[in-house]
């Protein structure tokens, strides 16, 4: 009996061990600490990787663009393109375990337009209501044919939260937020960590197969690499292309990479709050001096070793909404020199933002040097990615060293940074007739018609330059080889579906 009594204790605690060792962690490393985990107050890119597992949306993305159904079925657009009607999926809960109906779809939506702070009221800005059909039916009113609405709603704007909970909490929801995703939020520590687990009724429960996502921020780029071949992280985000070769000769990791969608960029203050009271915000000579003294071909060669893309508008060359007329210019210092000669002030003085990443900081140091040989004494100003963002968002800054993750559609990499008025216009830019040629752009749909428009905007915006688009990246990532099911997105998310660990 003692025996038997012995037998079962082994057997339960076997069990116990076993269920114990079956829980799974992904330990992902990311360059910054995201901002508010609110998606319509949200604005970083890591903020977006950690919404692929917390939020799902209306739309998603394709590993080719393609939209492909997510929280929606399908959609109809009305002969005169002014209404959309969306069909969504039934079964869905949050994590909460309210159902998501016709009524949370059309509260999130709401939200996005009217709370106080939306960034994705641009974003959103045709639609003029919303109205609820039956349970799982949704109209949406347009005031205008709008061609990008879709893709808008693969991203934050499509994000479907959960209205008890966005009720309850106004516009603290990021300290708790609740979605209807694969992982349900657990805990968040500023600057440290943030932790997700899996959601046990998510409507694709079958696609998820590991029990807890942990990101990590460690903006500095060796401690990253570091931490992934110590085995103390699983993935890195954001790989430099100067670690590439090294993580490729650890036969414990693994690497992928894909061209990005967005772009990287000097953002200069021209009209936002009080920074831009300086010669490169109050003139544009200074400004086109700074861009011809950067030589995007030696940026790209010296930092990047050669593995991105140098650009000078919101898409890459290789996009069709690219204006070919308007070719990447080259290093022009004797040029650079005479403008800032014109301007007639000396060495021209220019603060300059760049996030306390380590790769942000080599590339700042790079264009620096470039930049004192025109004249033009760049003061680097290492800051914390998110309070980067408030000091932008306030107008607060000369000039900044800041990305764009890219969208989908072309709309979505210009009109919130150069239409007036809008949340992520950081230069406080403002042209009527720029607003009108994006305002036409997305009234079309042929892409033959919209770059006809978008050609109308480059011919203003890359002369009066509120921002000097530098390049275009890959997005790199390193991974453990017990990490399967990877596969890289244009949009540079992770996404949960179809990851395990062996």
């Amino acid at each position: 009996m003692r025996r038997c009594v012995a037998m079962m204790a082994a057997g339960v605690w076997l069990a116990f061990v076993g269920a114990a060792q079956a829980e799974t962690t992904l330990r992902i490393g990311l360059a910054e600490d995201p901002d508010a985990l609110d998606p319509t107050l949200a604005r970083t890119f890591v903020g977006r990787i950690v919404f692929a597992s917390l939020c799902d949306k209306l739309f998603d993305i394709g590993p080719h663009l393609e939209i492909v159904p997510q929280l929606a079925t399908s959609y109809q657009l009305s002969e005169d393109a002014k209404t959309v009607t969306l069909h969504l999926r039934e079964g869905v809960l949050f994590q909460d375990g309210e159902k998501l109906d016709a009524a949370a779809v059309k509260a999130s939506l709401e939200r996005h337009l009217k709370l106080q702070g939306s960034q994705r009221k641009a974003e959103l800005g045709a639609v003029a209501s919303v109205d609820v059909v039956d349970d799982h039916t949704v109209k949406l009113n347009l005031s205008a044919p709008f061609a990008p609405l879709i893709a808008q709603l693969t991203d934050r704007a499509g994000m479907i939260l959960s209205p008890k909970a966005a009720e309850a909490a106004g516009d603290k929801f990021g300290a708790h937020p609740v979605c209807a995703g694969p992982y349900k939020f657990t805990e968040r520590v500023a600057q440290d960590r943030i932790v997700l687990d899996r959601f046990d009724r998510y409507w694709n429960k079958d696609k998820i197969h590991i029990d807890r996502i942990v990101f990590l921020p460690i903006p500095d780029q060796s401690v990253r690499v570091a931490n992934l071949q110590s085995s103390g992280l699983d993935m890195i985000e954001r790989v430099a292309p100067s670690d590439f070769k090294q993580i490729e000769g650890n036969k414990q990791l693994k690497t992928a990479s894909i061209v990005e969608l967005g772009y990287q960029s000097i953002n200069i203050n021209v009209g936002k709050g009080n920074g831009w009271h300086n010669p490169i915000g109050e003139d544009a000579r200074v400004r086109e001096a700074l861009d011809l003294a950067i030589d995007r071909d030696a940026l790209n060669e010296v930092v990047f070793e050669g593995q991105f893309q140098p650009g000078n508008q919101w898409v890459s060359p290789s996009s069709p909404y690219y204006d070919k007329d308007i070719p990447v210019p080259k290093r022009d210092l004797a040029r650079a020199k005479q403008l800032i000669k014109e301007v007639g002030k000396g060495e021209i003085a220019v603060d300059f933002m760049v996030p306390n990443d380590s790769l942000a900081q080599q590339q700042a140091q790079v264009i620096q040097a470039m930049a004192k040989e025109a004249g033009i004494n760049l003061n680097i100003h290492a800051t914390e990615f998110a309070s980067s963002l408030n000091l932008a968002d306030k107008g607060d800054y000369s000039a900044y060293l800041i990305g764009w993750s890219g969208r989908a559609d072309p709309d979505g990499n210009i009109y919130n940074f150069v239409a007036c008025n809008v949340p992520l216009n950081y230069p406080g830019y403002c042209n009527p007739e720029v607003d009108k040629e994006l305002k036409a752009a997305r009234e079309v749909e042929k892409p033959s018609e919209r770059l006809v428009h978008y050609k109308k905007v480059a011919e203003h915006t890359l002369k009066d330059r509120p921002i000097l688009y530098l390049y275009h990246r890959q997005w790199i990532y390193a991974f453990s080889t017990k990490l399967a099911g990877f596969a890289p997105y244009p949009d540079g998310l992770i996404r949960p579906q179809g990851l395990a660990m062996k």
